[in-house]
Protein backbone atom coordinates (compact mmCIF):
# COMPACT_ATOMS: atom_id res chain seq x y z
CA UNK A 1 0.00 0.00 0.00
CA UNK A 2 1.27 3.51 -0.86
CA UNK A 3 1.40 5.68 1.93
CA UNK A 4 2.32 9.77 2.61
CA UNK A 5 1.81 10.82 5.76
CA UNK A 6 1.05 14.16 6.90
CA UNK A 7 4.41 16.06 8.37
CA UNK A 8 2.75 16.50 11.55
CA UNK A 9 3.47 12.60 12.37
CA UNK A 10 5.52 11.55 9.44
CA UNK A 11 8.92 11.26 11.42
CA UNK A 12 7.48 10.80 14.81
CA UNK A 13 7.68 7.13 16.39
CA UNK A 14 4.36 6.36 15.99
CA UNK A 15 4.22 7.99 12.27
CA UNK A 16 7.12 5.65 11.26
CA UNK A 17 5.42 2.53 12.92
CA UNK A 18 2.27 3.33 11.33
CA UNK A 19 3.96 3.85 7.97
CA UNK A 20 5.65 0.70 7.93
CA UNK A 21 2.55 -1.50 8.88
CA UNK A 22 0.32 0.35 6.56
CA UNK A 23 2.96 -0.83 3.56
CA UNK A 24 2.64 -4.10 4.41
CA UNK A 25 -0.89 -4.25 3.46
CA UNK A 26 -1.91 -5.70 -0.45
CA UNK A 27 -5.29 -5.23 -0.06
CA UNK A 28 -6.40 -8.58 -0.12
CA UNK A 29 -8.80 -8.98 1.63
CA UNK A 30 -8.63 -12.45 3.52
CA UNK A 31 -8.87 -10.64 6.88
CA UNK A 32 -12.61 -9.48 6.44
CA UNK A 33 -13.27 -13.14 6.55
CA UNK A 34 -12.05 -13.76 9.89
CA UNK A 35 -13.25 -10.74 11.45
CA UNK A 36 -16.03 -11.08 13.86
CA UNK A 37 -17.62 -7.65 13.32
CA UNK A 38 -17.78 -7.52 9.38
CA UNK A 39 -19.37 -11.43 9.74
CA UNK A 40 -21.94 -9.45 11.99
CA UNK A 41 -22.43 -6.03 10.39
CA UNK A 42 -21.31 -6.70 6.60
CA UNK A 43 -19.83 -3.23 6.40
CA UNK A 44 -16.34 -2.85 4.53
CA UNK A 45 -15.67 -0.28 7.79
CA UNK A 46 -16.39 -2.44 10.07
CA UNK A 47 -13.41 -4.94 8.60
CA UNK A 48 -9.58 -4.63 9.01
CA UNK A 49 -9.24 -3.83 5.74
CA UNK A 50 -11.85 -0.53 6.06
CA UNK A 51 -10.69 0.37 9.45
CA UNK A 52 -6.93 0.30 7.57
CA UNK A 53 -8.29 2.85 5.30
CA UNK A 54 -9.82 5.00 7.99
CA UNK A 55 -6.27 5.15 9.58
CA UNK A 56 -4.54 5.28 6.29
CA UNK A 57 -7.00 8.31 5.74
CA UNK A 58 -6.57 10.06 8.99
CA UNK A 59 -2.81 9.83 9.03
CA UNK A 60 -2.55 11.66 6.03
CA UNK A 61 -4.38 14.52 6.99
CA UNK A 62 -8.26 14.01 6.20
CA UNK A 63 -11.05 15.06 8.50
CA UNK A 64 -11.24 12.50 11.33
CA UNK A 65 -15.13 12.45 12.52
CA UNK A 66 -17.40 10.60 14.83
CA UNK A 67 -18.13 8.30 12.05
CA UNK A 68 -13.84 6.80 11.74
CA UNK A 69 -14.47 6.66 15.79
CA UNK A 70 -17.06 4.14 15.75
CA UNK A 71 -15.71 1.92 13.49
CA UNK A 72 -12.27 1.84 15.14
CA UNK A 73 -14.29 1.61 18.56
CA UNK A 74 -16.25 -1.28 17.43
CA UNK A 75 -13.04 -3.46 16.44
CA UNK A 76 -12.65 -5.82 19.26
CA UNK A 77 -8.85 -5.96 18.86
CA UNK A 78 -8.88 -9.96 18.66
CA UNK A 79 -6.45 -9.75 16.09
CA UNK A 80 -7.95 -12.73 14.13
CA UNK A 81 -6.86 -10.79 10.93
CA UNK A 82 -3.51 -10.76 12.18
CA UNK A 83 -3.73 -14.66 12.11
CA UNK A 84 -5.46 -14.77 8.34
CA UNK A 85 -2.84 -12.08 6.93
CA UNK A 86 -0.59 -13.29 4.65
CA UNK A 87 1.28 -10.05 4.60
CA UNK A 88 2.11 -10.04 8.18
CA UNK A 89 0.22 -6.79 8.83
CA UNK A 90 0.31 -5.75 12.65
CA UNK A 91 -3.36 -4.64 12.92
CA UNK A 92 -3.05 -4.62 16.64
CA UNK A 93 -0.34 -2.35 16.89
CA UNK A 94 -1.73 -0.32 14.01
CA UNK A 95 -4.95 0.15 15.48
CA UNK A 96 -3.19 1.93 18.63
CA UNK A 97 -1.92 4.30 16.82
CA UNK A 98 -4.77 5.40 14.87
CA UNK A 99 -7.19 5.16 18.19
CA UNK A 100 -5.16 7.36 20.51
CA UNK A 101 -4.95 10.09 17.10
CA UNK A 102 -8.80 9.93 16.69
CA UNK A 103 -9.01 10.30 20.13
CA UNK A 104 -7.07 13.21 20.76
CA UNK A 105 -9.09 14.96 17.45
CA UNK A 106 -13.01 13.86 17.74
CA UNK A 107 -15.02 14.79 21.42
CA UNK A 108 -16.77 12.11 22.71
CA UNK A 109 -20.18 12.18 24.40
CA UNK A 110 -20.29 13.14 28.32
CA UNK A 111 -21.76 9.66 28.97
CA UNK A 112 -18.97 8.09 26.80
CA UNK A 113 -16.44 10.74 28.58
CA UNK A 114 -17.74 9.37 31.81
CA UNK A 115 -18.21 6.07 31.13
CA UNK A 116 -14.67 5.80 30.24
CA UNK A 117 -13.14 7.62 33.00
CA UNK A 118 -14.94 5.19 35.50
CA UNK A 119 -13.72 1.75 33.91
CA UNK A 120 -10.09 3.22 33.35
CA UNK A 121 -10.11 4.90 37.43
CA UNK A 122 -11.85 1.51 38.60
CA UNK A 123 -10.89 -1.30 36.65
CA UNK A 124 -7.22 -1.07 37.33
CA UNK A 125 -7.25 -1.03 41.16
CA UNK A 126 -7.74 -4.19 42.55
CA UNK A 127 -9.22 -3.04 46.06
CA UNK A 128 -11.78 -0.12 44.71
CA UNK A 129 -13.00 -3.12 42.24
CA UNK A 130 -13.29 -5.36 44.89
CA UNK A 131 -15.35 -3.54 46.66
CA UNK A 132 -17.74 -2.51 44.68
CA UNK A 133 -18.18 -5.95 43.17
CA UNK A 134 -18.95 -6.53 46.45
CA UNK A 135 -21.50 -4.30 46.75
CA UNK A 136 -22.84 -5.16 43.67
CA UNK A 137 -23.72 -8.26 44.20
CA UNK A 138 -25.37 -7.48 47.69
CA UNK A 139 -27.69 -5.46 45.00
CA UNK A 140 -27.67 -7.84 41.91
CA UNK A 141 -31.29 -8.96 42.70
CA UNK A 142 -32.71 -5.25 42.58
CA UNK A 143 -30.31 -4.39 39.20
CA UNK A 144 -32.24 -4.24 35.72
CA UNK A 145 -31.40 -7.91 34.51
CA UNK A 146 -28.47 -6.50 31.56
CA UNK A 147 -26.48 -4.75 34.63
CA UNK A 148 -27.08 -7.67 36.86
CA UNK A 149 -25.72 -9.94 34.42
CA UNK A 150 -22.52 -8.67 34.30
CA UNK A 151 -21.76 -8.83 37.75
CA UNK A 152 -21.11 -12.40 38.16
CA UNK A 153 -22.22 -14.41 41.44
CA UNK A 154 -19.42 -15.58 44.39
CA UNK A 155 -16.37 -17.33 42.62
CA UNK A 156 -14.84 -20.59 44.18
CA UNK A 157 -12.60 -20.02 47.02
CA UNK A 158 -9.08 -19.75 46.22
CA UNK A 159 -7.98 -22.79 47.99
CA UNK A 160 -4.55 -23.62 49.70
CA UNK A 161 -1.54 -22.11 48.18
CA UNK A 162 1.74 -24.06 48.81
CA UNK A 163 4.36 -22.34 50.40
CA UNK A 164 7.41 -21.95 48.55
CA UNK A 165 9.81 -24.74 48.96
CA UNK A 166 11.63 -25.56 45.72
CA UNK A 167 14.70 -24.78 44.07
CA UNK A 168 12.50 -23.62 40.39
CA UNK A 169 11.03 -20.49 41.33
CA UNK A 170 8.25 -17.96 39.13
CA UNK A 171 6.06 -15.15 39.71
CA UNK A 172 2.65 -14.94 38.81
CA UNK A 173 0.74 -11.93 38.23
CA UNK A 174 -2.65 -11.67 40.40
CA UNK A 175 -3.86 -8.75 37.86
CA UNK A 176 -6.53 -6.46 38.87
CA UNK A 177 -10.18 -7.72 38.44
CA UNK A 178 -8.82 -11.50 38.69
CA UNK A 179 -8.07 -11.61 42.74
CA UNK A 180 -11.87 -10.69 43.01
CA UNK A 181 -13.57 -12.05 40.63
CA UNK A 182 -11.46 -15.64 40.82
CA UNK A 183 -8.89 -15.94 43.41
CA UNK A 184 -8.97 -19.81 42.87
CA UNK A 185 -7.32 -19.42 39.46
CA UNK A 186 -3.81 -18.65 40.45
CA UNK A 187 -4.01 -20.45 43.66
CA UNK A 188 -4.97 -23.90 41.30
CA UNK A 189 -2.01 -22.90 39.82
CA UNK A 190 0.62 -22.80 42.22
CA UNK A 191 -1.01 -26.22 43.74
CA UNK A 192 -0.39 -27.81 40.21
CA UNK A 193 3.45 -26.17 39.56
CA UNK A 194 3.85 -27.39 43.55
CA UNK A 195 3.26 -30.69 42.75
CA UNK A 196 6.11 -30.17 39.56
CA UNK A 197 8.62 -28.91 41.83
CA UNK A 198 8.01 -25.64 41.22
CA UNK A 199 7.03 -22.49 43.33
CA UNK A 200 4.85 -19.93 42.57
CA UNK A 201 4.30 -16.69 44.64
CA UNK A 202 2.54 -13.43 43.37
CA UNK A 203 4.79 -10.31 44.02
CA UNK A 204 3.54 -7.72 46.43
CA UNK A 205 2.55 -4.68 44.78
CA UNK A 206 1.79 -6.21 41.22
CA UNK A 207 -1.56 -4.82 40.11
CA UNK A 208 -2.88 -3.91 36.84
CA UNK A 209 -0.60 -4.83 33.53
CA UNK A 210 -1.63 -1.40 31.81
CA UNK A 211 -4.07 -3.45 29.38
CA UNK A 212 -7.09 -1.39 30.40
CA UNK A 213 -6.02 2.38 30.36
CA UNK A 214 -3.71 1.43 27.39
CA UNK A 215 -6.53 0.41 25.62
CA UNK A 216 -8.89 3.06 26.73
CA UNK A 217 -7.03 5.34 24.77
CA UNK A 218 -5.32 6.39 27.78
CA UNK A 219 -2.10 5.28 27.03
CA UNK A 220 0.29 7.59 29.23
CA UNK A 221 -1.58 6.24 31.77
CA UNK A 222 -1.03 2.36 30.82
CA UNK A 223 2.35 3.01 30.56
CA UNK A 224 2.22 4.12 34.06
CA UNK A 225 0.84 0.73 35.00
CA UNK A 226 3.33 -1.00 33.32
CA UNK A 227 6.26 0.93 34.65
CA UNK A 228 4.63 0.51 38.24
CA UNK A 229 4.22 -3.59 37.62
CA UNK A 230 7.82 -3.19 36.17
CA UNK A 231 9.16 -1.83 39.79
CA UNK A 232 6.92 -4.55 41.12
CA UNK A 233 8.73 -7.44 39.94
CA UNK A 234 12.30 -6.31 39.23
CA UNK A 235 13.62 -7.59 43.07
CA UNK A 236 11.97 -11.10 41.85
CA UNK A 237 14.19 -11.03 38.69
CA UNK A 238 17.05 -10.01 39.91
CA UNK A 239 16.81 -12.87 42.91
CA UNK A 240 16.90 -15.62 39.80
CA UNK A 241 12.76 -16.08 39.12
CA UNK A 242 12.96 -18.63 36.33
CA UNK A 243 9.60 -17.25 34.27
CA UNK A 244 6.64 -14.34 35.13
CA UNK A 245 3.71 -16.76 34.44
CA UNK A 246 0.35 -15.76 33.62
CA UNK A 247 -2.56 -16.79 33.74
CA UNK A 248 -4.63 -14.23 32.12
CA UNK A 249 -3.59 -14.17 28.38
CA UNK A 250 -4.91 -10.60 28.01
CA UNK A 251 -2.77 -9.58 30.25
CA UNK A 252 -0.21 -12.00 29.07
CA UNK A 253 -0.51 -10.20 25.58
CA UNK A 254 0.13 -7.32 27.11
CA UNK A 255 3.12 -7.69 29.17
CA UNK A 256 4.62 -9.61 26.08
CA UNK A 257 4.77 -6.40 24.49
CA UNK A 258 6.12 -4.61 27.35
CA UNK A 259 9.57 -4.25 25.48
CA UNK A 260 8.11 -2.84 22.50
CA UNK A 261 5.66 -0.25 24.07
CA UNK A 262 8.82 0.80 26.32
CA UNK A 263 10.98 0.46 24.06
CA UNK A 264 11.73 4.54 24.14
CA UNK A 265 12.09 5.05 27.47
CA UNK A 266 15.75 5.00 28.65
CA UNK A 267 15.08 4.40 32.29
CA UNK A 268 12.87 0.89 31.17
CA UNK A 269 13.67 0.04 28.26
CA UNK A 270 16.09 -3.16 29.05
CA UNK A 271 14.06 -3.68 31.72
CA UNK A 272 10.93 -4.01 29.72
CA UNK A 273 12.53 -6.18 26.89
CA UNK A 274 13.69 -8.79 29.82
CA UNK A 275 10.18 -8.77 31.60
CA UNK A 276 8.93 -9.89 27.69
CA UNK A 277 11.27 -11.97 27.18
CA UNK A 278 10.85 -14.15 30.52
CA UNK A 279 6.97 -13.57 30.37
CA UNK A 280 5.25 -17.18 30.00
CA UNK A 281 1.12 -18.14 29.30
CA UNK A 282 0.65 -20.86 32.11
CA UNK A 283 -0.27 -23.00 29.24
CA UNK A 284 3.32 -23.11 27.92
CA UNK A 285 4.88 -23.45 31.10
CA UNK A 286 3.31 -26.95 31.59
CA UNK A 287 4.12 -27.78 27.72
CA UNK A 288 6.95 -27.98 29.15
CA UNK A 289 6.37 -30.60 32.09
CA UNK A 290 4.10 -33.07 29.99
CA UNK A 291 6.28 -36.24 30.92
CA UNK A 292 6.30 -35.22 34.48
CA UNK A 293 2.65 -34.52 33.97
CA UNK A 294 1.91 -38.17 32.74
CA UNK A 295 3.93 -39.23 35.76
CA UNK A 296 1.48 -37.92 37.98
CA UNK A 297 -1.22 -39.40 36.20
CA UNK A 298 -0.04 -42.61 35.78
CA UNK A 299 -1.97 -45.59 37.08
CA UNK A 300 -4.56 -43.61 38.02
CA UNK A 301 -8.27 -44.39 37.06
CA UNK A 302 -10.01 -42.11 34.06
CA UNK A 303 -13.04 -40.07 34.95
CA UNK A 304 -13.65 -38.82 31.43
CA UNK A 305 -15.78 -36.03 31.32
CA UNK A 306 -16.41 -33.60 27.96
CA UNK A 307 -15.30 -30.61 28.14
CA UNK A 308 -15.44 -27.65 25.13
CA UNK A 309 -12.08 -25.43 25.18
CA UNK A 310 -12.91 -21.74 24.36
CA UNK A 311 -9.04 -20.29 22.92
CA UNK A 312 -9.29 -16.56 24.36
CA UNK A 313 -8.22 -14.21 20.89
CA UNK A 314 -6.12 -13.23 23.02
CA UNK A 315 -3.53 -16.29 23.27
CA UNK A 316 -4.69 -17.96 19.65
CA UNK A 317 -4.11 -14.59 17.61
CA UNK A 318 -2.33 -11.95 19.94
CA UNK A 319 0.24 -14.04 20.99
CA UNK A 320 -0.05 -16.56 18.70
CA UNK A 321 -0.17 -19.66 21.13
CA UNK A 322 -2.25 -22.53 20.22
CA UNK A 323 -2.15 -26.27 20.66
CA UNK A 324 -0.87 -26.23 24.46
CA UNK A 325 -4.00 -26.52 26.41
CA UNK A 326 -5.83 -29.20 24.81
CA UNK A 327 -3.63 -31.80 25.33
CA UNK A 328 -2.85 -30.84 28.77
CA UNK A 329 -6.47 -31.51 29.29
CA UNK A 330 -6.83 -34.91 27.73
CA UNK A 331 -3.54 -35.86 29.19
CA UNK A 332 -5.66 -35.53 32.74
CA UNK A 333 -8.88 -37.49 31.49
CA UNK A 334 -11.47 -35.48 29.91
CA UNK A 335 -12.67 -35.86 26.47
CA UNK A 336 -12.32 -32.48 24.33
CA UNK A 337 -15.47 -31.22 22.14
CA UNK A 338 -15.41 -29.80 18.77
CA UNK A 339 -16.13 -26.47 18.44
CA UNK A 340 -17.20 -24.51 15.20
CA UNK A 341 -15.48 -21.44 14.45
CA UNK A 342 -13.19 -21.61 17.34
CA UNK A 343 -11.40 -18.95 15.91
CA UNK A 344 -13.96 -16.48 16.59
CA UNK A 345 -14.15 -13.77 19.48
CA UNK A 346 -16.28 -14.40 22.02
CA UNK A 347 -17.04 -10.92 22.60
CA UNK A 348 -15.93 -9.87 26.02
CA UNK A 349 -12.63 -7.99 24.19
CA UNK A 350 -11.06 -6.61 27.74
CA UNK A 351 -13.93 -3.57 28.19
CA UNK A 352 -15.95 -3.99 24.86
CA UNK A 353 -18.58 -6.09 26.59
CA UNK A 354 -19.61 -2.97 28.32
CA UNK A 355 -18.46 -0.13 25.90
CA UNK A 356 -20.36 -2.23 22.66
CA UNK A 357 -23.30 -4.34 24.67
CA UNK A 358 -25.36 -4.93 21.41
CA UNK A 359 -22.38 -6.88 19.53
CA UNK A 360 -20.52 -7.71 22.42
CA UNK A 361 -24.11 -10.17 23.47
CA UNK A 362 -24.64 -11.33 19.89
CA UNK A 363 -21.15 -12.45 20.18
CA UNK A 364 -21.47 -14.55 22.84
CA UNK A 365 -25.02 -16.22 21.69
CA UNK A 366 -23.11 -17.40 18.74
CA UNK A 367 -20.10 -18.49 21.17
CA UNK A 368 -21.81 -20.06 23.31
CA UNK A 369 -24.02 -21.94 20.95
CA UNK A 370 -21.02 -23.00 19.42
CA UNK A 371 -19.30 -24.31 22.66
CA UNK A 372 -22.22 -26.19 23.54
CA UNK A 373 -22.80 -28.15 20.18
CA UNK A 374 -20.94 -31.30 21.57
CA UNK A 375 -23.09 -31.29 24.84
CA UNK A 376 -19.84 -30.67 26.84
CA UNK A 377 -20.59 -31.12 31.05
CA UNK A 378 -18.35 -28.23 31.62
CA UNK A 379 -16.43 -25.19 29.35
CA UNK A 380 -12.54 -24.27 29.92
CA UNK A 381 -10.90 -21.00 28.91
CA UNK A 382 -7.87 -19.23 29.65
CA UNK A 383 -8.62 -15.93 30.37
CA UNK A 384 -10.51 -13.99 32.63
CA UNK A 385 -12.56 -11.69 30.72
CA UNK A 386 -13.64 -14.39 28.77
CA UNK A 387 -14.66 -16.88 31.81
CA UNK A 388 -16.98 -14.61 33.60
CA UNK A 389 -18.32 -12.98 29.92
CA UNK A 390 -19.58 -16.55 28.70
CA UNK A 391 -20.51 -17.39 32.45
CA UNK A 392 -23.29 -15.07 31.88
CA UNK A 393 -24.58 -16.37 28.91
CA UNK A 394 -24.81 -19.70 29.58
CA UNK A 395 -25.85 -22.20 32.46
CA UNK A 396 -23.07 -24.84 31.75
CA UNK A 397 -19.97 -23.96 34.73
CA UNK A 398 -17.28 -22.12 32.92
CA UNK A 399 -13.49 -22.64 34.74
CA UNK A 400 -10.01 -21.95 33.85
CA UNK A 401 -8.77 -24.41 32.56
CA UNK A 402 -5.84 -24.82 35.13
CA UNK A 403 -9.07 -25.45 37.67
CA UNK A 404 -9.84 -28.33 35.87
CA UNK A 405 -6.42 -29.94 35.73
CA UNK A 406 -6.16 -28.83 39.69
CA UNK A 407 -9.43 -30.98 40.08
CA UNK A 408 -7.72 -33.92 38.23
CA UNK A 409 -4.94 -34.24 40.07
CA UNK A 410 -6.85 -33.79 43.77
CA UNK A 411 -9.00 -36.78 43.12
Amino acid sequence: MQTNLADFIRNTADGREADAILRKCVHCGFCTATCPTYQLLGDELDGPRGRIYLIKQALEGAEVTAKTQLHLDRCLTCRSCETTCPSGVEYGRLADIGRKFVEERVQRSPWQTIQRAGLSAVLPRTQLFAGLLALGRLVRPLLPEQLASKIPASGEPAGAWPAPRHARKMVVLAGCVQPALAPAINAAAARVLDRLGISLTEAPGAGCCGAVRFHLNRQEEGKADMRALIDAWWPLVESGTEAIVMTASGCGTMVKEFGHLLKDDPAYASKAARISAMTRDLSEVLAGERAAIAKLFAGRAARPEKVAFHSPCSLQHAQQSRGNIEPLLEAVGFELTQVPDAHLCCGSAGTYSILQPELSLRLRENKVAALQTGAPARIATANIGCLTHLQSGTELPVRHWIELVDLQLSA
